[in-house]
């Protein structure tokens, strides 16, 4: 059996990993995006506002990182969004709704009880790099 062939993925105008991890990694024929929480990539700093706000910054961050990889939000096929208050999904879906068009990407979206740096919302993606 031969190994994976995989490629790290890295973009300057997305907030660097605060961790060990890659921003993304291509493998296989799609494009693994790690959670992107609403940094902003100059600041590094958590955006101001609610919910709203911050999913904006979140699908921009990982806008960054599919143009890193010659690929855009069109080409993202699951994503998984974690929140801290389920009870203000309607306000991330709202802005969510504006970024995907039909066919909207298989989704999962869960409550968790803390996410890094205070977010509100994180949003992790897998998009199809093939053909």
């Amino acid at each position: 059996m031969s190994p994976v062939r995989k490629a790290q993925i890295t973009s300057v105008v997305a907030p660097a990993a605060i961790g060990p991890y890659s921003q993304a990694i291509r493998a296989g024929g799609f494009v693994y995006l790690s959670g992107q929480v609403p940094l902003d990539p100059l600041t590094g700093a958590l955006v101001p506002g609610g919910v709203p706000e911050q999913t904006q910054r979140v699908l921009d961050n990982l806008s960054a990182v599919l143009q890193a990889a010659g690929l855009s939000l069109s080409r993202v096929v699951k994503t998984t969004v974690y929140m801290t208050d389920l009870g203000k999904f309607a306000e991330m879906n709202a802005v969510y709704a504006k970024a995907f068009r039909d066919p909207a990407p298989a989704r999962a979206t869960v409550q968790v009880s803390a996410l890094p740096k205070g977010a509100q919302v994180e949003i992790e993606a897998v998009a199809w790099s093939g053909g």
